[in-house]
């Protein structure tokens, strides 16, 4: 990535601006905009979410919104009510409260002397979600959004459940936003207040993970915020953007389809960042596609951008399977509408061990599968940050659990762009169960790199809604479709599709060790088939990834980031143990030494379904000359037959006196998980 200094404008920055709401709380914000805005009033982009503007994501920052800044653009970044510098408490994501304070403060930016009444927003994950969500309540201030990395279905696409499976990044998400809520704003920002301020953060934000668990089906607490609800209530034009390694590319094609809104795709080979500083690259030119796209929404600028196929999306070529990638080969394609006409649909019959052709004469006799708890512990996460080697490793280490489906070398390439589907017909001898399927793209080495995944709760077969039972020894026909994709599956190489009754720690596992028969004269893969079309494809070009200078930091302490895998064969116990340690890190302008430590563990015993145990604990703290502050947090999810177990504690450490101690044990029934 390529560092840029001079810019169309001069940029000035305020480091810190109250934004009092309605009811008294002031919100903190930090403002960067041309240097003659307030003689010359220009349109404003808003980033509105609860990650620290001051100090956890100021190097971050400071790459993006000074660069819209220099090019004509009132940058501004707030943080949540009850985050950071703001007042008040937070207690979970996408409050009705943090939507009417988002509306506020797009109210108060466009009235500004620098802002001439226009306003944009933009944001990655958080930030994303609240950006569609403010534009489906038609703020008047709000004319075109940009939402990276997120969601239109708050439950069957979210961080916490997958086809009605409880997710393993449930937990590790929860504990993020454990560690986050225990840390005070800055005295330099806030004053004397802010030990009142950290203290009322500390007794009032809450273990959102009980929360969490407490909604187990699609209820009105999941509606609340998803505008698959009522896409008519969108009514402003729309930038959506993910990555392949991401865990909300499926979101970008919902929208794509649904909005009756002026709108574009981009997905490139990305996890969840920014594709400015996306990996596995190539990264691209995100900043200046952004602006292009501010231009013309907010300046009516007629640049072109809107010729541009509705979805620019990177076609993966096939690689050896490993858990980090600097760079993925491929090409960008596009597609001018969606769901497109030029994908056709290529169906393949399961026999015993094969992917057949329809007319191929197979053995289709039944086959039955009991997965052992270990399938799943090279699946990676479901939503990889890039932060450790997190991506699915070969997945010979997970196909011995499962049903292997194999097709025969193909005779030509194969490229792949949608979601593929697997119909099944299944009878269970438990009355909850679950199946993953997963597609890979097996080498002529016979290595095996899992291209996609699904994953159903076949108690949610019908409806996220309204659950029912299984009835044990009677067949079931499910649908399960995998996440989309963009792949190349090369000539010689063959398709492999697997079928096991866990995914752990990916998902939570079911109450009981599952049998599953599958009846294979009726399952099928379903595979979204797409040609080149190089005069379309070709014409996709991006600029190199560029941004505004780094902040000074100054590293103290290195970090670690690590993902092992160890199975004790002494105790027969399975773990996998994620390392997020970002060191000591000083954040030289501001004079702040920054510490962030994560540390991730996932385990089972031999075949004991009530065995699994997922603990995450944090270490945050911040410190400048006397001032010292640090937290640690602990969350611990175990589960009975009929009950999931969890158990938080949070310390909280000013200089080195503890100042305050909480505990939280829970028992939260099952509900057909």
């Amino acid at each position: 990535m390529e560092t840029v200094r001079e810019f169309p404008h001069d940029v000035e920055a305020i480091e810190n601006v109250f934004i009092t709401m309605s009811d008294g709380c002031r919100l903190a914000a930090r403002v960067w905009m041309p240097a003659d805005a307030d003689r010359t009033p220009v349109p404003a982009i808003l980033e509105y979410i609860p990650y620290r503007k001051r100090d956890f994501k100021r190097a971050r920052d400071e790459l993006i919104h000074p660069y819209l800044a220099g090019h004509g653009y009132a940058s501004v970044r707030v943080d949540l009510r009850g985050s950071g510098d703001s007042g008040g408490v937070l207690t979970d994501e996408y409050l009705e409260q943090e939507l009417v304070d988002g509306e506020e403060i797009l109210r108060w930016i466009s009235v500004q002397p620098w802002c001439n009444g226009s306003v944009g927003m933009v944001g990655i994950s958080w930030g994303g979600f609240n950006g569609l969500q403010l534009a489906a309540r038609r703020p008047p201030e709000l004319r075109a959004v940009v939402s990276i990395c997120s969601t239109d279905d708050r439950y069957a696409d979210d961080v916490h459940y997958m086809g009605g499976c409880l997710l393993g990044d449930n937990l590790s998400w929860a504990s993020v936003m454990f560690g986050y809520n225990s840390l005070p704003p800055d005295p330099q920002v806030v004053g004397d207040d802010w030990r009142r301020l950290w203290l009322e953060r500390l007794e009032g934000s809450g273990l959102w993970l009980d929360t969490w668990l407490r909604h187990q089906r699609r209820d009105d607490y999941w509606k609340h915020g998803s505008i698959c609800e009522d896409y008519a209530a969108v009514d402003t034009p729309i930038m959506a953007v993910s990555g392949w390694a991401d865990g909300y590319t499926n979101a970008v094609f919902r929208m794509m389809e649904n909005l009756d809104v002026p709108r574009q795709a981009l997905i490139g080979p990305w996890s969840h960042k920014y594709p400015h500083l996306g990996v596995p690259g190539p990264a691209i030119g995100f900043l200046q596609e952004m602006v292009r796209w501010w231009d013309y929404w907010l300046k009516d600028e007629d640049n072109g951008i809107m010729d541009e196929p509705m979805l620019r999306v990177y076609m993966q070529d096939s690689v050896p399977p490993t858990t980090y990638y600097n760079r993925r080969p491929g090409r960008w394609v596009g597609e001018p509408t969606w769901p497109s006409p030029e994908i056709t649909e290529r169906t393949y019959r399961l026999g015993r061990w094969s992917l057949a052709d329809p007319d191929d004469e197979i053995d289709d006799r039944d086959l039955t599968v009991q997965s052992p708890l270990t399938v799943g512990l090279f699946a990676g996460k479901w939503c990889s940050y890039s932060a450790t080697p997190d991506l699915p490793h070969d997945q010979r280490e997970e196909d011995g659990g499962a049903l292997v489906f194999e097709s025969q070398p193909l005779t030509e390439d194969l490229e792949i762009f949608g979601s593929p589907v697997v119909e099944l017909e299944v009878t269970s001898n438990r009355p909850v169960a679950m199946v993953a399927v997963r597609l890979s793209d097996t080498a002529p080495d016979d290595q095996a790199t899992r291209v996609t995944y699904g994953m159903l709760n076949l108690t949610h077969r019908d409806s996220h809604e309204h659950p029912e039972p299984l009835e044990v020894g009677r067949p079931y026909r499910v649908r399960v479709p995998m996440n989309e994709i963009a792949h190349s599956f090369p000539a010689g190489h063959r398709l492999r599709l697997a079928i096991s009754t866990s995914y752990w720690p990916l998902a939570w596992l079911p109450p009981q060790s599952t049998r599953l028969t599958v009846g294979l004269v009726d399952s099928r893969l379903h595979l979204p088939v797409r040609l080149p079309r190089p005069e379309l494809d070709e014409s996709i070009r991006f600029d190199k990834a560029v941004a505004s200078p780094p902040t000074p930091t100054t590293v103290l302490t290195t970090g670690e980031h690590n993902w092992l895998v160890t199975r004790d064969l002494a105790t027969d116990t399975s773990s996998l143990t994620v390392v997020n340690d970002d060191g000591l890190v000083r954040l030289d302008d501001i004079d702040l030494e920054v510490e962030h430590h994560v540390h991730e563990s996932y385990s089972t015993v031999s075949n004991d379904f009530s065995s699994p145990r997922g603990e995450v604990r944090t270490v945050l703290g911040l410190r400048r000359g006397d001032w010292r502050v640090r937290t640690v947090t602990r969350t611990v999810l175990q589960a009975s037959p009929t009950h999931f177990l969890l158990h938080g504690e949070l310390d909280a450490y000013e200089g080195g006196t503890r100042i305050l101690s909480r505990n939280w044990n829970e028992e939260i029934r099952r509900e057909l998980l």
